[in-house]
């Protein structure tokens, strides 16, 4: 006895059977209800999703005597039965254009087009599979029959790859009223695969269409083409056992066994894992692609907190590992597993298991990783906001932890950053802080009485300034580039710093900044001090520098007018001066 496929013997024979194709399906059936079918159509999609179904049906639709008012074939009369089963029929003929690409097949397409219909009130349906085959000659044949084709004439055609006919036949795609296929979710081939089941009388497990609505990738055919397959072996009763062993899939307690080696840290157990795997016989690359769709689960589980595609005794199992990773971790992991993919390199070697223990491992070094964001800090970058709060007496700036604070002035700081007036005269420094230190800085006093906080001494506070300089110890990172050109002056109180503008200022006039220097500078003098910040006027200082270089100019030339006086007549007339 010849048995049928379960896909050609279940294949749609309505508009309405067409499981998930609705965009499409519903606008065909009113284009043939209200007389405005196109004369080329071009079906694009994965295989396996109903673009030739469609194109039968929609033949079927257009010849079909019985056809009801909605645009419904009946599915049932000869006509339909012949262009259901793809035999001879004289007004709907199937081309596969892998087999017939040449512009000799196109020419005798295009002859046979210019014959009317068998039977008036008929259409002659051209459906051509595969149509990304044909060649550029075929396509410029066919070009012209398309753009004024005979009366009652249709062209369908039907691709996988609609980029290939854009390359090749650009033209074609204007002249096509064009409409896509969308794969098919994993709930809609299992519920398909149950009414198919039913109507075979055929029990299943629901774990067990899962499991070949995954494999199937999308492909209605594909699914129930596998089922076809499983119904042979599980004599009547489809089971999760069952379908993993005949389609070689690794069985869930694999994964949940890799997450809790991940979780314990057990790298050795990974190359067992992975050993054991392929001891018997299942194929890693498969474990791979499960391992990928696992990773998606757990970070479906932890961003939603749901996954309809896990089944209802597996949800607290694999909830409970997802407890154990953090998204941002996950999300690492699925990149480092994708790379395999997208290089080609698990496709391309002979040792696959080699490429999997790497890839664990990596998972498993993932608490050795640092974050970006501490790598900026410790580099320099910016740290907590201005306006946090210190923690533990002073403010926190990684990596370095701030020394004890010093005892506060009792005057308040003023909220501008400008130096306060000296009661004495301020002993410039030269640009850098290595020069002379100058001796008896007088303390600061208040207007009416004794010192309000103990100065330290010059001495002291430029060993002090000089000794954090070179040691960096306790400066906040990335600033000491700025504060060796910063111009240093020792003031009531504590010391001015004028910087020109940029982050070098822009840094140093945050509170925490500079309240974490004053604390190194305090414990280094034993004594309070206070940093004030100033900008230095970029432009005045170019203009000083300028009149002092005038300056100096005019006096070698005075001296060179004394040395030869019968130059001055000359330099007078002519209004010469000294250049560089």
């Amino acid at each position: 006895m010849s048995h049928t496929a379960l896909a050609r013997k279940h294949r749609p024979r309505r508009f309405a059977e067409v499981a998930t194709q609705e965009h499409v399906s519903e606008t065909l059936r009113r284009a043939v209800s209200s007389d405005r079918v196109g004369h080329a159509y071009l079906f694009c999609g994965p295989r396996g999703v109903g673009k030739t179904t469609l194109a039968r049906v929609l033949a079927m639709a257009l010849n079909c005597s019985d056809r009801t008012a909605e645009g419904e074939p009946c599915g049932s009369c000869a006509d339909c039965d012949r262009i259901w089963s793809g035999t001879t029929s004289l007004d709907v003929v199937e081309i596969d254009a892998a087999t017939n690409r040449g512009v000799d097949d196109a020419r005798e397409l295009r002859q046979r087009a210019m014959y009317a219909p068998s039977e008036e009130g008929r259409f002659k349906v051209y459906i051509v599979d595969e149509a990304h085959m044909l060649t550029r000659e075929a396509w410029n044949a066919l070009l012209k029959v398309l753009e004024e084709p005979p009366p009652r004439v249709i062209f369908i055609f039907a691709t996988t790859e609609p980029q290939k006919i854009e390359q090749t036949a650009a033209p074609i795609m204007s002249r096509c009223q064009r409409f896509d296929f969308r794969r098919l979710g994993v709930a809609e081939i299992v519920a398909r695969l149950q009414e198919v089941l039913g109507l075979e009388g055929a029990g299943s497990e629901e774990e067990a269409l899962r499991i070949i609505a995954r494999k199937a990738d999308g492909g209605m055919r594909d699914a129930l083409s596998l089922a076809d397959q499983v119904l042979a072996l599980s004599e009547g009763t489809i089971d999760a056992g069952t379908v993993r062993k005949i389609l070689g899939v690794v069985e869930e307690e694999r994964y949940l066994e890799l997450f809790d080696l991940l979780i314990g840290r057990d790298r050795g157990g990974l190359f067992g894992l992975v050993g054991a795997l392929q001891d018997q016989g299942y194929d890693l690359v498969e474990f791979y692609h499960g391992v990928l769709e696992s990773l998606r689960t757990l970070l479906r589980l932890r961003l939603e907190g749901e996954d309809a595609e896990i089944a209802a005794e597996r949800r607290e199992d694999w909830t409970a590992r997802a407890r154990h990773f953090a998204p941002a971790e996950l999300v690492r992991m699925l990149g480092m597993a994708a790379e395999l993919e997208t290089s080609g390199s698990l496709r391309r070697t002979n040792q696959p298991r080699i490429l999997l223990e790497l890839l664990f491992l990596r998972f498993s070094y993932l608490d050795r990783t640092v974050a970006i964001e501490d790598l900026i800090r410790s580099l320099g970058g910016e740290g907590p906001a201005a306006d946090a709060p210190p923690q533990g007496g002073g403010p926190e700036v990684p990596p370095v932890r701030p020394p004890s604070p010093a005892p506060t002035p009792s005057t308040p700081e003023p909220e501008s950053s400008a130096p306060e007036p000296e009661p004495t005269s301020p002993e410039p420094t030269s640009a850098g802080p290595s020069g002379d230190a100058s001796r008896g800085a007088p303390q600061a006093r208040g207007n009416d009485g004794p010192p309000t906080s103990p100065t330290p001494s010059t001495t002291d506070l430029r060993q002090a300034w000089t000794r954090l300089l070179q040691t960096g110890e306790g400066m906040p990172p990335g600033l000491s580039p700025f504060l060796i050109a910063a111009q240093v002056e020792v003031v009531a109180g504590g010391l001015l710093v004028r910087l020109p503008p940029g982050p070098g200022e822009e840094r140093l006039q945050e509170k925490t900044t500079r309240r974490a220097i004053e604390g190194v500078l305090s414990k280094a003098t034993g004594e309070a001090v206070r940093l004030k910040v100033e900008r230095i006027d970029v432009e005045a200082e170019a203009i000083d520098e300028r009149i002092s270089r005038t300056k100096v100019k005019q006096g070698r030339l005075d001296d060179l007018l004394e040395q030869e006086p019968g130059l001055r007549p000359a330099v007078e007339t002519l209004d010469l001066e000294m250049t560089d």
